[in-house]
């Protein structure tokens, strides 16, 4: 798209060159290759071309940046590795995608307290990895952790296996700096567990950039468990699999995680990675138990025991660290894998109560048969956070559309019985017409309100979030249409 399609008071070339003054030529992408590599984060049902993007290096840059874009009256998107699943990066209206990736740094560590300051681009994995040795860890852990940012968790509140115990991104954030929608840096928060007066951190986590650019992010560390029990129960249905996850969490045992996996995503990880598991059983249930370890074989004992209650056909259970290395590992590439199912996946992302599991799944396999589509589950059991894998092929625009309308049903399904359109992957453009589903006219306008006390232009990713008009209408940008 060229950059008189956004109606932009500047040219391409001018925004390039002002952008280069700041950052300098090696810190600008331009030019239709680089724009195509931009177009979309892990959600690809949607893209659309940005018009330049830069990759600051400091808040300062990050700053200098959004001060050139508020004077040229240009929309900018902040953007961490693109592993975000409802198109929160996308530039919806063009403009400049602000990438956060080189900003990865560890900045400080404190031990005694239990604090770390990193900046946004840190990947998640690597701020563990550089206390582990120290007996700490950042416990939120989603499947892409490997490659996400914190700041991109921050935008989503993401979670993980673990969020059942540990909870999720907001939990472990006591401190943040980010770039306001004018430049203006500020800080919110600090190392302390709380701060008098209104919980502005907590407001900004889970907004999806829609309030400014996390740029540095104050976490709290938290001890390694002293011991682990992880087991595999493998069992013939569904049913069984997802009734055996209520009734341990009704014994009053507290899992670290409880993580399903279905019959059709199984033989995927199983051809990907020949780990043994059996192709043909209809769910595997990987239950992890942590903490000291005083205790914890009597609560793998009940934990069997459940399993064995709800016919289990086997129980197995890690006997080294390099065995619980592998469940996990099936567990955390398991979307990965099953690319060899389909070329374009949309990962689903409804909460739902979890005594409702073996209705809900039920349901959406009707729904995959109604509209002619594979879903496959590998999803959060223990806290009914549900991730329904939609095979597809996007280069077939009626499948797509299917694809697009399928999803739409699955979110009904979770709001219907009493459940929410997101856990951890956010609203982005995917689901903001499901947005309705959960909030009144007047709660959207609300929020709405409250979003414009810290972005009024709206400059600072719109389109995102909230299912309103206003923010097109008066500010003039209007959606461009997606190339293919």
């Amino acid at each position: 798209m060229s950059s008189a399609a956004l109606d932009l008071k500047v040219s391409e070339q001018q925004l390039v060159q002002e952008l280069t003054a700041i950052l300098g030529a090696e810190r600008v992408l331009s030019g239709r290759a680089q724009q195509r590599v931009y177009d979309c984060d892990a959600y690809t049902v949607d893209k659309a071309t940005p018009s330049v993007i830069v990759l600051p290096e400091t808040t300062e840059q990050v700053a200098a940046v959004v001060r050139l874009c508020n004077r040229l009256e240009v929309p900018f998107i902040p953007r961490g590795a693109g592993t975000g699943l409802s198109g929160g990066t996308t530039a919806l209206f063009g403009g400049v995608v602000i990438a956060t990736v080189r900003m990865n740094r560890i900045l400080s560590t404190d031990l005694i307290n239990r604090r770390m300051v990193a900046q946004a681009g840190c990947i998640n994995l690597h701020l563990t990895k550089a206390v582990a040795h120290e007996g700490l860890h950042y416990a939120p852990d989603p499947s892409s952790q490997g490659a996400c940012t914190v700041g991109g968790n921050v935008a989503e509140n993401s979670g993980g296996p673990h969020t059942l115990k540990y909870g999720v991104t907001t939990n472990h954030i006591t401190g943040l700096k980010m770039v306001m929608p004018d430049g203006e840096i500020i800080e919110l928060g600090g190392e302390t567990e709380d701060t008098p007066g209104y919980d502005l951190v907590g407001f900004v986590v889970g907004s999806e950039g829609t309030l400014g650019i996390v740029t540095e992010v104050t976490l709290r560390l938290t001890p390694l468990p002293q011991s682990y029990r992880t087991l595999l129960a493998i069992f013939d249905t569904v049913d069984d699999c997802t009734q055996t996850v209520s009734d341990i969490i009704a014994a009053g045992m507290l899992p670290g995680a409880l993580e399903m996996i279905d019959q059709l995503i199984l033989q995927a990880i199983e051809d990907a990675f020949h780990l043994g598991f059996p192709k043909d059983a209809g769910a595997v249930l990987i239950i992890e138990l942590d903490g000291f370890e005083a205790g914890l074989e009597t609560d793998a004992a009940r934990a069997r025991e459940i399993c064995q209650k709800n016919r289990a056909r086997e129980i197995r259970q890690a006997a080294t660290p390099e065995e619980r290395a592998k469940l996990w590992m099936a567990r955390k590439k398991g979307i990965g894998a099953a690319g060899r199912l389909a070329p374009s996946i949309v990962t689903q992302d409804g909460v739902i109560p979890r005594s409702k599991l073996p209705v809900v799944l039920r349901e959406i396999a009707q729904i995959a048969q109604r509209y002619g589509i594979r879903i496959c589950n590998i999803f959060h059991a223990g806290d009914g956070n549900l991730h329904p894998c939609v095979l597809f092929d996007d280069r077939d625009p009626e499948e797509v559309k299917r694809v697009v309308s399928a999803g739409e049903e699955i979110l009904h399904l979770c709001v219907k019985v009493g459940g929410s359109i997101t856990g951890e992957h956010g609203i982005g453009v995917e689901k903001i017409n499901a947005m309705p589903l959960l909030f009144s006219p007047e709660d959207l306008d609300c929020m709405e309100r409250l979003r414009r006390v810290f972005n009024p232009n709206n400059l600072c990713n719109p389109g995102k979030l909230l299912p309103t008009s206003k923010s097109c209408i008066e500010t003039k940008w209007r959606p461009k249409t997606a190339y293919v």
